[in-house]
């Protein structure tokens, strides 16, 4: 094996070699050159040739080793990524196309509803600025900035951007216990709150959204409470994987299953825990824990 090996790596210098070797000895007796001379020229010239046939041999098996290998290695992981990104855009396509259908129907229509129009363009930005975040999301420790953030202006800035919804679906909107900070990054943590509340806006027919924070030993938790229809308790603990919609998604055939994946995932990333209690029928709070200590360093080593 490694004789075969070592022949076909070497095969065209060990043939050129050989050929040069004939070469030498014809002519030193053609000339009749000393026979002491000759032997050390040609033994010059063959082990110079197998130094070269080893050193050829070895850098290709180094490089069949060292790049080949991990190249595949590689290749395999760019493929997963790049079939991840597919399903994702799939997702997405199919979540964003829904809106769009909306905006065309309304505006076909002889008389225009502004408030409408807000709404569903509301959603389409929405949908963009997921897809956008997604794409930075694998390199999102070159993109997160983390400081000490005043809790309630960050709340309240996601809380003003969604206000044509709730005035347009007559939801109530409290704000309680907001005030301090919290180290965090402001810009991908306003996104976390935005796909909740876009959730908790999309199955809330009635009743409101309540942001409260509460503190328990040495972390601080953010509750983003609805009225909504709820989660049933088989879907709980899947809510969170990517692409899974539950029974809800499927009643309302609009959810793509991406805004909470991503949720998570960010929440991770900042060193933060998110979870989900909900009772079908009567509500769901969606709770972000933050560590008052900072990020540990487990939490440092995910980024």
């Amino acid at each position: 094996m490694l004789g075969n090996s070592f022949w076909k790596n070497n095969k065209v210098i060990i043939i050129a070699n050989t050929i040069l070797l004939l070469i030498l000895w014809i002519i030193g007796s053609v000339y009749e050159i000393d026979s002491e001379f000759l032997f050390y020229e040609i033994g010059f010239v063959f082990f110079i040739g197998l130094i070269t046939c080893v050193v050829n041999h070895r850098s290709k098996v180094t490089v069949i080793q060292e790049v080949y290998q991990p190249e595949d290695t590689g290749k395999d992981e760019q493929w997963e990524k790049l079939r991840e990104k597919e399903d994702f855009f799939a997702l997405w396509t199919h979540q964003i196309k829904t809106p769009i259908a909306a905006m065309r129907l309304l505006l076909q229509s002889e008389e225009i509803d502004p408030g409408d129009c807000r709404q569903e363009l509301l959603k389409i930005e929405s949908y963009v600025e997921m897809a956008l975040n997604y794409l930075r999301f694998e390199d999102m420790s070159g993109d997160m900035l983390l400081e000490s953030c005043q809790l309630e202006s960050m709340v309240k800035q996601v809380v003003k951007k969604y206000s044509t919804i709730f005035i347009h679906q007559h939801l109530s909107v409290e704000l309680e216990n907001l005030d301090g900070t919290i180290l965090t990054d402001e810009k991908w943590f306003c996104f976390v709150i935005e796909q909740i509340l876009s959730n908790a806006l999309k199955y809330t027919k009635k009743g409101g959204v309540k942001i409260f924070a509460r503190d328990i030993d040495n972390a601080r938790e953010i509750v983003i409470r609805d009225t909504g229809m709820g989660i049933r308790a088989e879907d709980l603990p899947r809510v969170f994987e990517k692409g899974y919609t539950g029974y809800n998604g499927r009643i309302d055939k609009k959810a793509s299953g991406l805004g909470l994946y991503l949720c998570k995932g960010v929440c991770e990333k900042l060193g933060h825990k998110i979870s989900i209690q909900s009772q079908e029928n009567k509500g769901t709070d969606v709770i972000i824990t933050i560590y008052q200590d900072g990020l540990k360093n487990s939490d440092l080593t995910k980024m």
